[in-house]
């Protein structure tokens, strides 16, 4: 018998399976799988707490965080949505960038240091599909080949390592309580493990599930279906055992801070503030706002400070602030940190809807108290002579900021970090703390300056020379075009400190704009470059 019709002959037609078990995955696999080296490892012992807020639909980063020192450019490319300068939020210790007027609660959070924004965040291939660009931030795979993908999620693989056994040997006297908990109806891939979801999905949780195994009076032999009844019987015992361990933790405790009311993300993360504050050691937690596919109406024509996008991110703004706030009145903020993330940005160019289309990369932003202050990167490239194709190029791959949180904040060690993440990826200065990074003010505040980044002649035709430098150590050199895609790598490895140069020569690529992008390190720079026939 097949897992499909197993699970249609054996659960009630009123039940569906995703409410049913709470959220763990239906995705039995063998045990064989390419995690078995990492349950092995014992990785190190933390209290930290990690928060994942998903903005859901692709947000406009560009009206997000506005570039100041670039305004005229900005404003020229989406002049019916563009946010006055006049009426940009100012950050202190720049002068560069500031955030969208409706986001005064944020704003604050900045200037106390408890807000980090890390400039163009992407990969080198953006599909513009909400769907495809979802799983590839939650899984951490970018491969177009189906067959090749990963199905578990960069959360999903990093408590597997953490808790070698689950859930068979939890929960136990050194991790009493669920692993992660996504505030959710369904699961997601991010919590995704080898087999099972590493959480628990809810809702609500003083009426989660008190039910009793449906399973348990079914017997065990040598049918087909035996190993799909205990995988059955294992998540429905685990379910129970963790919706009562919620619910209690849930009614210990109270929030101390005034949450913003017809705000689904604070009310979220009041849920998440009574769990942490209830006792619960839960690792990590998900929460999510939708609504941020503005292809229209994303601003209101008389005032562009206003509409659809606008209360997003006072809503996304005042939720998190109320958070931060309740984590200080309950003496839990040292333990907890926050990230925001989409699945894509928006284009440079906006549309004649008063919206913005899909686009490629977009700023990120860490809070918590251990939030390195400051801002990562520089302003976006944008062209002076806008077309409709430009996107942002990225400055930072999304998986270099997953690579801060687990080294950072979770403290995980190589070869674990590489293995979680699938390949090495370069950890940039975000977060202070125990296993955080030290003072850098060149990094942090996103001058790379020190970097030569030059191309000879720009524009070129069919030979040129790309000169660069570095500090030493790793190095990629990626050529990107008008789309955010990378299409060629010019460098990548380890180099020497010092001044190096690369010839090209019948490159193949067809003439047009294109951004040349260096990473060294946690440093990057990125330029423009034209082909010309």
């Amino acid at each position: 018998m097949n897992r499909r019709n197993f699970l249609r002959n054996t659960v009630p037609a009123a039940v569906t399976l995703p409410a049913f078990i709470n959220g763990f995955s239906f995705t039995a696999q063998g045990a064989e799988t390419p995690l078995a080296k990492l349950l092995e490892q014992t990785l190190t012992d933390t209290d930290h707490v990690f928060v994942l807020v998903q903005l859901g639909g692709g947000n406009d980063g560009l009206n997000m965080v506005i570039p100041l020192d670039i305004y005229g450019n900005y404003y020229n490319a989406r002049t019916n949505v563009a946010i006055p300068q006049s009426q940009v939020l100012r950050l202190d210790g720049t002068d560069k960038s500031g955030l969208h007027p409706a986001m005064t609660a944020m704003q604050r959070m900045f200037n106390e240091g408890k807000m980090s924004i890390v400039q163009s965040v992407g990969y080198e291939n953006p599909s513009f599909s909400h769907f495809r660009d979802t799983d590839i931030w939650n899984s951490g795979d970018t491969r177009r080949n189906r067959r090749e993908r990963v199905k578990t999620g960069w959360m999903g693989r990093y408590l597997e390592s953490e808790y070698p056994g689950y859930p068979d040997a939890y929960p136990n006297a050194d991790m009493p309580d669920p692993l992660a908990i996504q505030i959710s109806n369904f699961p997601t891939l991010v919590m995704q493990g080898s087999i099972y979801s590493m959480g628990l999905s809810i809702t609500n949780p003083e009426k989660i599930y008190t039910f009793v195994n449906p399973f348990s009076d079914y017997p065990l032999n040598a049918a087909p279906a035996n190993k799909e009844l205990r995988f059955l019987r294992v998540i429905s015992e685990k379910t129970k055992i963790y919706s009562d361990i919620i619910r209690a933790a849930y009614q210990r405790a109270a929030t101390m801070a005034t949450y913003p009311n017809n705000n689904s993300l604070a009310d979220q993360l009041k849920i998440v503030a009574r769990l942490i504050k209830g006792g619960l050691k839960t690792r990590v937690y998900t929460v999510s706002m939708g609504g941020f596919d503005t292809h229209k109406r994303q601003v209101n024509a008389g005032d562009t400070t206003t509409g659809n996008h606008a209360k997003l991110l006072k809503d996304l703004s005042a939720g998190i602030n109320a958070f931060q706030q309740d984590l200080e009145m309950m003496g839990l903020d040292e333990r907890v940190m926050g990230m925001t993330y989409s699945e894509f940005g928006r284009r440079i160019k906006s549309n004649a809807s008063l919206g913005t289309d899909h686009g490629a990369a977009a700023p990120l932003i860490l809070f918590g108290k251990n939030a390195k202050k400051g801002i990562l990167g520089t302003s976006p490239e944008i062209p002076a002579d806008i077309q409709v194709v430009n996107n942002i190029p990225f400055q930072y791959d999304f998986r270099s900021v997953y690579a801060s949180v687990l080294e950072q904040w979770f403290c995980v060690k190589q070869p674990a970090l590489n293995n979680i993440l699938l390949q090495n990826y370069q950890s940039l200065p975000l977060i202070t703390g125990p296993c955080g990074v030290q003072d850098d003010p060149e990094v942090i505040n996103g001058n790379s300056e020190d970097l030569l980044l030059k191309l000879w002649p720009n524009p070129y035709t069919i030979n040129a020379t790309l000169q660069f430098s570095t500090r030493g150590g790793n190095t990629q050199i990626q050529q990107i075009n008008a789309l955010g895609q990378v299409v060629k790598v010019l460098a990548s490895g380890e180099y020497a400190a010092g001044v190096h140069n690369i010839d090209i020569y019948n490159d193949g690529l067809p003439s047009g704009a294109y951004f040349i992008r260096l990473q060294n390190q946690s440093l990057q720079k990125v330029i423009s470059a034209m082909k010309v026939n």
